[in-house]
């Protein structure tokens, strides 16, 4: 058992000086340190303990004892100024009230659904290349492509109407940024929340084969409320847009960085789907950790023991850079085969839409390696601007040229 005497120091940890897609040199220390380390972040009250090692992030949030639903009312420390979900949201639940929740949304998110959706998804990517390359070289790709394509992918299956999509966009991106102010965040949430309110009312009147009218279904026959069907969407909305953006922005730097990687899935396409998901584990795609835990009682991980009422955090970054799961982990492996990467997280909290996302980014990597094989950045390097204060790492444009 630890006792206050041998519990490792309280780190600060901000990540103001972390460049472009740099590993966090405080996950680096932390993983090297090994166990479980303590940290204080720029907001809220108090430490934190932080799971860095992949065992230790995977018993972390697949233990039952350390639990969502107890952060309601805490303000433990974390790196933004505020939590991004919304209160009612599945984040803050627990099982198996939580496994109920997503049951009622599981069906159209499952690999056959998504797979169905392929063909549009080409057919869109296809428009918006065709648009890409009509307005000419040089030209920001994450304007042109990234961000209208990630916003169509999850608002098609959503439901959101694309005469929306622009308002969407403003939304979520706001709802994910520390830099704006909590203020403008919350506003945002409130907006963006109304709007899924209002369009769940639509499809309960005429229910169309999209999630919010499964969602509607859901709340019709008891299964879910109001609040909890908004909060849902708004959750699955906001993610599905900005966690593919990013990491498909992150993926194109990083093939434009790595001429060899680059020109390997120009000769072997068949490679891009495994290439697609060492990406995912190299690139280290959030700053900090996302939504900590509340330890309900006495747990030990490792050599420390996690005190009932404390906050714990686990980083599925770091968990995917530790070189006792994976060999040589800060190298980029299109030949790395056995992969059991942690980008969509683990336990009950696992992404729900996973094989949405490896979709969207299969299909964008390949309509842009097809259609611009000779695509490459139009400026340095070191030119590339990247989101400052975020919660989600990436540019904030890519300019190109072909």
């Amino acid at each position: 058992m630890s006792s206050q005497t041998d519990e490792p120091p309280v780190r600060f940890w901000s990540v103001d000086d972390v460049e472009a897609l740099d590993f966090d040199p405080a996950m680096q220390e932390m993983l090297e340190d090994g166990g479980l380390a303590r940290i204080r972040m720029p907001h809220g009250e108090g430490d934190a303990w932080v799971a860095t090692k992949y065992e230790d992030v995977r018993l972390v949030t697949n233990d039952p004892r350390f639990s969502r639903a107890q952060l309601a009312g805490r303000d433990i420390t974390r790196m933004a100024p505020h939590f991004i979900p919304l209160d009612d949201a599945v984040g803050f639940t627990d099982p198996p009230y939580h496994t109920g929740l997503r049951k009622t949304v599981a069906s159209m998110f499952s690999r056959r659904r998504i797979e169905e959706l392929r063909p549009r998804a080409e057919k869109i990517a296809e428009d918006l290349l065709d648009a890409m390359e009509q307005a000419g070289a040089p030209a920001n790709v994450m304007e042109h492509f990234n961000t209208p394509f990630s916003v169509a992918g999850i608002s098609e299956l959503m439901g959101v109407p694309e005469e929306d999509w622009s308002r969407i966009i403003g939304w979520t991106l706001l709802v994910i940024s520390s830099a704006q102010g909590r203020r403008r965040s919350e506003q945002a949430k409130e907006e963006i929340g109304a709007y899924f309110d209002a369009l769940a009312t639509q499809r309960m009147a005429e229910p169309r084969d999209d999630v919010v009218s499964h969602m509607a279904a859901a709340e019709k026959e008891g299964r879910l409320s109001r609040k909890e069907l908004v909060a849902f969407a708004v959750l699955m909305e906001v993610s599905g847009i900005n966690s593919v953006r990013f990491n498909s922005a992150n993926m194109v730097y990083l093939l434009l960085t790595h001429p060899e990687h680059h020109a390997r899935l120009l000769a072997e396409p068949d490679l891009l789907p495994q290439a697609v998901e060492e990406l995912l584990r190299f690139i280290p795609h959030r700053n900090a950790v996302g939504m900590g835990r509340i330890a309900t009682e006495d747990v030990q991980v490792g050599e420390v023991t996690i005190r009932r009422g404390e906050p714990v955090y686990a980083s599925y970054v770091a968990a995917n850079r530790d070189p006792e799961k994976f060999q040589d982990p800060h190298s980029l492996d299109f030949d790395r085969s056995f992969n059991p990467h942690l980008a969509f997280g683990n336990g009950p909290h696992y992404c729900a839409g996973p094989w949405l996302a490896r979709m969207e980014m299969q299909v964008m990597l390949r309509g842009l390696l097809d259609r611009f094989p000779g695509l490459r950045l139009a400026v340095p390097p070191s030119d590339i601007r990247w989101r400052r204060g975020e919660l989600i790492r990436g540019p904030e444009a890519i300019p190109v040229t072909w």
